[in-house]
């Protein structure tokens, strides 16, 4: 399937998540796709088996599936997650990823 991207004369663009970032055997790809005092936004295409270990973040994120399915863990409890669904990733509590799958996620983080 053939990536859409459209950009007007004000810089918006429409463009394919999924497209964005490609997958790399055996390790996990991070583009950030916008950053201001707000917050970020980041889109990651992980690797079956690859994952993030257990880390803290000062801010709330919201991770959005993509693509696959990953187990996250916050707080020592289990969620298996998949294409089109949600977790909510409180600030200060700690977390890990790992894809059971390959796996594409884009984390949102507001800085407030």
């Amino acid at each position: 399937m053939q990536a859409k991207e459209q950009t007007d004369t004000m810089g918006a663009k429409v463009e394919s998540l999924g497209e964005l970032l490609k997958y790399q055997d055996g390790s996990i790809v991070s583009r950030v796709l916008l950053k201001n005092n707000g917050g970020t936004v980041t889109l990651f295409a992980f690797d079956m088996g690859e994952g993030l270990s257990e880390h803290t973040a000062p801010f709330e994120a919201l991770v959005f599936v993509i693509d696959g399915e990953a187990e996250v863990e916050i707080a020592g409890r289990a969620y298996s997650i998949r294409t089109g669904e949600t977790i909510t990733l409180p600030a200060t509590i700690p977390h890990a990823v790992k894809a059971t799958t390959r796996f594409k996620m884009l984390l949102t983080m507001i800085r407030a």
